[in-house]
Parts: C-alpha cells; sequence; structure tokens
C-alpha cells in the first residue's frame, strides 16, 4: 500500500519537472477514487498536486469539480474544500440519540437527508473528560470527527451548545442527584435544595429537567415520588413509567365498564349446552377463550368461543378510546396493565366457568389430516364447563384421564392440526420463556424456563385456525380487515444469518426459493447440540417483526397466505376491530365497526404496532431486572454460560441455568491486543492466541448485577491465572487504536 503523506492526502504522484509535458487532466472516475480515499476534505491545491497539474490547468480543473457536484460524486465541504459525497468534515454540530451497549453515548449529524446523502452515518462519542458530566440523549456539541469505516465515525467534544433535553427522567434520587434507572444513560442529575419535592435518598422518581446547567451536572426538580427500590412492585413500577405505559383509567372509562351488565339470549345462538371449557396458565388473570371438540365421522368439529368484547366496548366510547390508547394489555410478573377496566377483563368479558357470558364463536370442521372443509361464525351466549390449566390438562391426558369428558377429543383435533402445520412448513422456534417466581412481598425466589407442554401447543393450533377464519372470513365477505402481517426476512439480515450458520456448517437457500420449513430444517440439525438455544434465538432475530396492517402480505413464519388476530380481544385492540367487521360483515347486530373507524385502519394499524411493541419491550425489561435482583445475590459464583455476542468492545455471555445475560468488557480480557472478525463473530487475542466465537462454552464469574439498570457484568474464567483476578479496572482506550483494538 502506498505511504500517505503527513497531510492525511493518498500518496500522489510524481510532480511535474518544470518545462516538463502538461499532466493530463484526471478522468472523473480517477478523482472519484481519488475523494473516496482522502480522510476528510480537500481543496483544488490538493487535487492539483497530487495529479501534477500546471495553473492553466485550473480552469480545468474546476469545470471537473463543478461536474462531479452537479451528479452527486462530489459534496462541499467548507468554504473552497470537496470530498465524496456522504462523508462528515472534520468539524460538525452533531446530536446524541442513545448509547451503544458499552454505555458510551451515539449521535447523528444535524441536517443529513438520506433521501439526498444516503444512509445516515453513525458516530460514536469518545467518554468525557474526568470531571465532565456524560452526554446525554438530546444534547448537541460540536465535535471533531474522525472517519473509522464506511458510514461510522469516532466523535470527541469540543463543545456544548445545548439541545432538547427529555420529557421527564425516571431514576433513584440520592442526596443532591437522579441517578438514571436506564443503563444506556450514564447522564445523572443535580437536584438543588428547594426542588426535591419531599423525596428521600433510594427512592423512585420522576423528573423534569430545568433550564440551564449548574457546574457539572444539569438541573432538574422531582415532580413524582413512585416508592422505593426494592420494595414489592418496584421493578415493574420503573417499567411501566420507563416505557410511558398508560396505567390509570379515566374516570368516565370506569364507569362505563362497572355500568356492563350480562347479555340475553337475544339475536344470539345458545351454546351453553357445550361442554366449552378454558385452558390458560396458572398464572392466568383474564379467560377470554374457550374451546370444545368432537369426532366428525373420520374427521373433526371444532367450536372456538370468544368474549364478545364489542358487546361492551362500542366505537366512539370512553372505553374504545382507552382502549385505542394503550392498544394492548401489558405483562408483568407481579401485575397486569390491562386494556380495559377490571370490571370487564376480570368480569363480563372473562369466561368465567359456570356463568353465562356473550361471545363470539366460530364452528370448524377438519379432515382426518386437518384439512379444513368449513367454518362459520356467529354470536352466541355460553357458560364455561371448566377452568382448566395447561398442566392439568396435559397432566389427564398422560394418565389416560378426562375427568370432564374434553380433553380426549381436544387432543384428537390437535393431532390432525399438527399434521397440517407440518404439512405446511411453518417456522416453530422453541425458545424457553423465562418465568419469574416471587414471594408474597414481590421478592424473587427464582427465574427459570417456562414448561412448553404439548397443552399449550394444542391451544395454540386452535387459535391459529380461529384466525385464518377470520381472515378468510372478511375476505369472503369484502370486508375492512385488520391483518396480522409477517414479511418475510431482510436480505441484510437473511446475509448476517448465512454467515453466522456457515461457522456451524449450516446452508441457507438463496433468493425467492425461501420458506419457513427452510429454518426449520436448520433448527433440526442443531437439536440436541450446545448451540442450539444459540441457534434459535440468532434465527429469532434474524426474522422481520410481524405487524398490523389492513393491506395483507401473508404471515411468512406461519407459512399462511392470510391471518388475523381474533382470540384475544380483552387485551388486544386489534381483536377488537376484526370481532367489529364480522359483526357489522355478518349482520350479527347494531354494534360493528364504523366507516370512519375503517378509514382510520391505515393510521390504527401503525399504532397498535408501536403500542405491541412498547408493551414487548417493557415486559422484557421487567425479566431482566427482576433477574438481576435476584442474581444479585449471587454475585462472585461462577456459572456455566455461552457466548451470545462478540462485539468491538468485548462479549456477551448468557447462562445456561436461567437465561440471564450480560457484558463481558474488553478491559476483563486478558492483556493483549484484540481483533474481531465480524465474519466470524469471533474476538482473538494476537499474543496469548485466545480466540472466542459465538456459541463457545465458558465459565463466567458474576462480578456486578444491578436491579436498578437490569444490568449484570461478567468476567470469564477462560486464559485467566488462577492466583490473580481479572484486571477489570484498567482504562479503555479510544476507539480504532491502542492495544485492545
Amino acid at each position: 500500500m502506498a505511504r500517505r503523506p503527513a497531510g492525511g492526502a493518498p500518496a500522489r504522484p510524481a510532480r511535474r519537472k518544470p518545462g516538463g509535458p502538461e499532466a493530463p487532466l484526471p478522468s472523473k472516475e480517477a478523482l472519484r477514487r481519488f475523494l473516496q480515499a482522502s480522510p476528510g476534505k480537500v481543496g483544488k491545491t490538493e487535487i492539483a498536486r497530487h495529479f501534477g497539474l500546471s495553473s492553466d490547468q485550473r480552469p480545468a480543473l474546476r469545470e471537473l469539480l463543478k461536474a462531479l457536484k452537479a451528479e452527486g460524486s462530489a459534496a462541499p465541504a467548507g468554504r473552497r474544500g470537496v470530498t465524496a459525497p456522504g462523508r462528515l468534515p472534520e468539524m460538525a454540530v452533531i446530536e446524541v440519540t442513545g448509547t451503544d451497549p458499552d454505555g458510551d453515548p451515539i449521535a447523528r449529524p444535524l441536517g443529513w437527508k438520506p433521501e439526498e446523502q444516503g444512509r445516515m452515518p453513525v458516530i460514536f462519542m469518545r467518554p468525557e473528560r474526568a470531571g465532565q458530566p456524560a452526554l446525554a440523549p438530546g444534547e448537541r456539541v460540536l465535535a471533531r470527527l474522525k472517519r473509522i469505516g464506511a458510514g461510522k465515525y469516532e466523535g470527541m467534544t469540543v463543545k456544548r451548545v445545548g439541545g432538547a433535553a427529555p420529557a421527564r427522567i425516571l431514576g433513584i434520587y440520592e442526596e443532591g442527584r437522579i441517578i438514571p434507572t436506564d443503563r444506556r444513560h450514564k447522564a445523572e442529575w443535580a437536584v438543588a435544595p428547594g426542588e426535591a419535592g419531599g423525596a428521600h435518598p433510594g427512592e423512585i422518581v420522576l423528573a423534569e429537567p430545568l433550564p440551564g446547567r449548574a457546574l457539572g451536572l444539569r438541573p432538574a426538580r422531582i415532580v413524582e415520588r413512585l416508592g422505593r427500590l426494592g420494595e414489592a412492585k418496584s421493578i415493574s413500577l420503573i417499567c411501566i413509567h420507563a416505557h410511558g405505559i398508560p396505567e390509570i383509567f379515566p374516570s368516565e372509562a370506569v364507569l362505563e365498564a362497572e355500568r356492563a351488565r350480562g347479555v340475553t339470549t337475544r339475536g344470539r345462538e345458545d351454546l351453553r349446552d357445550f361442554p366449552l371449557v378454558t385452558i390458560d396458565g396458572e398464572d392466568a388473570r383474564d379467560f377470554d377463550d374457550a374451546v370444545w371438540a368432537e369426532p366428525d365421522g373420520t374427521g373433526w368439529r371444532v367450536i372456538v368461543a370468544i368474549a364478545d368484547v364489542a358487546h361492551y366496548v362500542t366505537p366512539g366510547s370512553a372505553l374504545d378510546r382507552e382502549a385505542w390508547a394503550r392498544g394492548n394489555s401489558v405483562y408483568f410478573p407481579d401485575r397486569v396493565v390491562p386494556m380495559l377496566p377490571e370490571a370487564l377483563s376480570n368480569g363480563w368479558c372473562s369466561l368465567r366457568p359456570g356463568e353465562p357470558r356473550g361471545c363470539l364463536f366460530v364452528e370448524m370442521r377438519f379432515d382426518s389430516g386437518g384439512t379444513k372443509s368449513s367454518h362459520r361464525f356467529g354470536r352466541g351466549i355460553m357458560k364455561s364447563a371448566a377452568r382448566l390449566t395447561y398442566e392439568q390438562v396435559q397432566a389427564a391426558h398422560d394418565a389416560g384421564e378426562d375427568p370432564t369428558g374434553t380433553v380426549a377429543p381436544l387432543y384428537g383435533a390437535f393431532r390432525a392440526l399438527l399434521a397440517a402445520r407440518d404439512r405446511r412448513g411453518t417456522l416453530d422456534l422453541d425458545l424457553p420463556e423465562r418465568r419469574v417466581r416471587l414471594d408474597a412481598e414481590g421478592h424473587v425466589l427464582a427465574v427459570e424456563p417456562r414448561a412448553r407442554l404439548d397443552s399449550h401447543r394444542l391451544i395454540e393450533e386452535f387459535m391459529v385456525a380461529a384466525n385464518v377464519c377470520a381472515a378468510e372470513e372478511l375476505e369472503r365477505i369484502g370486508a375492512p380487515c385488520m391483518y396480522r402481517v409477517h414479511d418475510r426476512p431482510s436480505d441484510q439480515k437473511l446475509e448476517g444469518l448465512r454467515q453466522f450458520l456457515d461457522a456451524f456448517g449450516i446452508s441457507l437457500p438463496q433468493g425467492d426459493r425461501l420458506h419457513p420449513r427452510d429454518f426449520a430444517h436448520v433448527l433440526e440439525l442443531v437439536q440436541g447440540k450446545p448451540e442450539e438455544r444459540l441457534v434459535h434465538e440468532t434465527v429469532l432475530r434474524s426474522q422481520s417483526q410481524a405487524a398490523y396492517a389492513p393491506d395483507n402480505i401473508g404471515h411468512f413464519g406461519l407459512a399462511l397466505a392470510r391471518y388475523a388476530h381474533f382470540t384475544s380481544p380483552i387485551r388486544r385492540y386489534a381483536d377488537l376491530l376484526v370481532h367489529r367487521a364480522l359483526i357489522r360483515g355478518l349482520a350479527l347486530g347494531h354494534d360493528g365497526l364504523e366507516e370512519t373507524e375503517a378509514a382510520r385502519f391505515p393510521d390504527t394499524g401503525e399504532h397498535i404496532t408501536q403500542t405491541e411493541r412498547r408493551a414487548a419491550a417493557a415486559e422484557r425489561d421487567a425479566v431482566d431486572r427482576y433477574l438481576a435482583a435476584y442474581m444479585s445475590q449471587h454475585v462472585g459464583e461462577v456459572f456455566e454460560a455461552r457466548i451470545s455476542g462478540v462485539t468491538r468492545f468485548g462479549l456477551f455471555v448468557t447462562l445456561e441455568a436461567n437465561g440471564a445475560s450480560g457484558i463481558v468488557p474488553l478491559a476483563s480480557l486478558p492483556d493483549d491486543r484484540w481483533t474481531e472478525d465480524q465474519a466470524r463473530h469471533a474476538l482473538s487475542g494476537q499474543r496469548t492466541g485466545l480466540t472466542f466465537t459465538l456459541g463457545q462454552a465458558v465459565e463466567a464469574r458474576l462480578i456486578e448485577a444491578t436491579p436498578r439498570t437490569g444490568g449484570m457484568v461478567f468476567h470469564l474464567m477462560q486464559g485467566m491465572p488462577a492466583a490473580r483476578p481479572p484486571r477489570a479496572a484498567r482504562a479503555r482506550p479510544a476507539r480504532g487504536a491502542g492495544r485492545r483494538s
């Protein structure tokens, strides 16, 4: 490679000798290559020097640069300089947008136009100087930038220039300061005397930023006290406020729910003689679906009955407005934040055994191989014969017992539906769900995998079949439908997955031939192997996220051409819309979908997709914090683990026992020059010869577990002398330089 001169420009050809022949003007392609290779802006002088041009050729060079700018191959930089398009200048005002997994700020350039300049570059800000407060999201600074790769820059603060402060701050109050509960935010806040709102040290507080800046930390005023960290329900309380989950119902919505009464048989089919049963988890708090099956010739007749939420939550009502705003219920280990007030969610819309309840139902008929021959929808009144748990149903089936007379037919119909699912070739990611067990005071007793039984899959198959029927029926009658859509993985994610699987000698088909069964085959290949859980998780991360939309693109993961959520209107607004569309389209009542609602379907689909993702993030956050609280009792202990992430700043490990995950900082690894191989997902030491790869089994010592943030820090035992602990306190050098690059 050619040596670069001290000024940083690419190596240049020999200059033209005085009186010698004039050097030819560079082509557009040569000039484009020169700009791409230059680390920053260049002027006409640097270009002329590089290509050996004379002063007489300056006008021609000026016209050439003008042409390159016009076609987008060069961008202005400063008063007279140019740079490659999409390249940031050496000094720029940037805005902090968040933090990387190591807690250091990530920023973006202000004024960037992706439609004109391409993909938004990422700026990794170096830690602030000693004594300076950490950069907070929304803060703007003048930064010196250094390009460290395609679309990646390292930034160093030159001057803080203000910026938008967060609308509110959630943290733990300590004497005169607030420590954020979000592990991505390292910036603490100062609370002046008289601004604490009566808060005591150790309390969870909500605060608002104040204008100006005190010396050091930014000032804030406490506006609400939420209880003490460590008290029962404090963890879920943090997550509710951190993710903006609406918790308090408006009084008018509560009054509407409390005025609700039971339904009559008028205009409804009477299903009370059918022994429909609900099957849910032991800790279920609402029961909105009931099932029944019987043999039908060589096939099966199945009824799925769903609570008639549309009877109580009518368009435009206070209940409807609040349900739309929430989008869905949110489930925490110690509580539920419901979509509907308790008088409905645990009352008239809960299918309690022995109590008459209104329902929408679908009656389906399947042949012995699980192929559906017919379905019909209706509005009915039912009475649940029993409230069963998954464990009870599985135990009865395994023992050959059937106290309610309903279990054996349910399993017969399930086996038929399962055969159809296998023929269809769906993606079945069997990842264990973590269950948090709490004592009466809200303290964590254990975090353990939730059992995955055939009884769980039975209910899932019945619900999937009912959801497919709902989408098919709405298409048949030409009614609006809020589909549950799931696109195929993006090409970028697929390429990353292929590189990951290549390390295990596994390949995926290319192009449009990809089918969910191809992923299922990958999972079969790793079944029972040490890397099984890691491959499951990586395949899951490669998938697109499901969404709600009125335009159908099918459901890739389930290998279904049409799919809509119908079975949980207590906890999902999308299902309520599908119920209303069926009621209107099939003339089942006067409380069906209204034209104004149908017109808002695109916006509503985007909204409830976001509320669903908000709920999922809050639920994961809560489990992580509960897990950190539990693991804080085991600091110093060594656990069997697997490497679940390889990054430029260290490793991530996941414990085999309970799924707890945490970071292994680069500074805790043996003293070496570490290099990251992104293709192999590996981190290698040049002197020690140690290599850490994705999926590798390791022993990890827990160093730190912080319930306040849910973060955990581990050190690996591999490569460490038994006589001394890892040198965790050693400072991490700047990115792109030093011994730990």
